[in-house]
């Protein structure tokens, strides 16, 4: 019998997850490690070479050390549902004029569901992933998660959709680390090349990060449908014409096809005519966002409005003091200051010193 039961661990064959799956070996727990095939290039429309955490290479190389630490392994093959669920999402959100955040809906809607389900057939009390995240249960029962001790690799960020059940069977090991003292463990354990791999960014369905020609791929005669449309000044004056309003996202500056004496930007995107509104730096500025498909983390409810909370309109921004005020299923966001490129789609994730309150998608 292992010293603290069984744990199920999402293994993309990266350092991270990798680390993550050794050092629970090491703590006593009796671990089995999954690699879940998320998506291919084949389906997806990307480059022929598959790179990245659903690779062939990144699967061995999670099942290889696996073996070597003596622990089982398996691969689950969830393309139809990551398809189903992220990717039509994916689509469906930039041709609504929006800039979705697959991440968050991954993680919420199916890594965590597809974790848990097996990990109840493999009789696995928790599941474990290989982010930078902190996870406690507070005296009045509901977990909490907090951002990791990285603050550069910190991913609290794309973790506000989960819920506080799974959340209740949730371990994240590399929470009080950094991403040198994980990489250094990895060479302390002997594992060179996975030490020295390098991180991917971009959205794992997207690898070459063009998602203009991911959406060109699945869209039959998508630009012959958008093209033509007009970019137009705040006041409706037509300044040029643009290639298609899903090929745009809120705050672009470079690659819109039109000079002016002075940089300008997109600040507002209307799909149902075509159409792509561009202005200075200050158009781009607010002082309130309103915040749909709310999940409250730390608490159960916000009856008052709450002041002093950082609210981060994009995963690596800094985040803006702000109120915040809950009016039914949304979140009135108050800035103190001006914020810049509020994107209808992403996420607005807010906090509480470091503790994750909550967070939902951009109006």
């Amino acid at each position: 019998m292992s010293k603290h039961g069984r744990i199920l661990v999402a293994m993309s064959g990266g350092v991270d997850s990798s680390v993550a799956a050794v050092m629970l070996h090491e703590q006593g727990y009796e671990v089995i490690g999954l690699t879940m095939k998320t998506w291919d290039y084949a389906t997806s429309g990307g480059s022929s070479k598959e790179t990245g955490c659903c690779s062939l290479d990144s699967i061995n190389d999670a099942r290889t050390l696996a073996v070597n630490y003596g622990f089982p392994h398996y691969i689950l093959d969830i393309r139809d549902e990551f398809g189903d669920y992220v990717i039509d999402n994916f689509v469906d959100e930039y041709l609504a004029g929006r800039t979705p955040n697959p991440c968050v809906l991954c993680n919420t809607h199916i890594k965590w569901e597809a974790l848990l389900k097996r990990a109840n057939k493999l009789d696995c009390e928790f599941i474990a992933t290989g982010h930078y995240a902190n996870i406690r249960q507070q005296d009045s029962g509901r977990y909490v998660i907090s951002k990791g001790k990285d603050e550069n690799k910190d991913q609290s960020y794309v973790l506000w959709g989960v819920s506080q059940e799974n959340l209740s069977r949730t371990k994240f090991p590399l929470g009080s680390f950094a991403k040198s003292e994980i990489r250094q463990m990895a060479l302390d354990m002997g594992q060179e090349e996975l030490a020295k791999k390098s991180e991917s960014y971009e959205i794992c369905f997207v690898p070459d990060n063009d998602y203009r020609a991911f959406l060109k791929h699945k869209v039959e005669d998508l630009e012959d449908r958008v093209a033509g449309g007009n970019f137009i000044l705040s006041n409706g004056m037509v300044v040029g014409q643009h290639k298609g309003y899903p090929f745009y996202t809120i705050g672009q500056r470079k690659g819109l096809g039109v000079a002016f004496g002075e940089p300008m930007f997109v600040t507002q995107i209307l799909p149902e005519s075509n159409t792509v509104v561009l202005g200075k730096a200050d158009e781009l500025e607010r002082r309130e966002a309103m915040v749909r498909n709310i999940n409250l983390i730390k608490y159960a409810s916000i009856e008052e409005p709450m002041n002093d909370v950082i609210t981060k309109i994009r995963y690596k921004d800094a985040g803006m003091l702000s109120t915040i005020v809950q009016e039914k299923d949304k979140m009135r966001v108050v800035f103190d200051h001006n914020v810049s490129a509020i994107a209808p789609g992403q996420s607005a994730v807010f906090y509480e010193g470091n503790d994750l309150l909550g967070g939902g998608f951009l109006v």
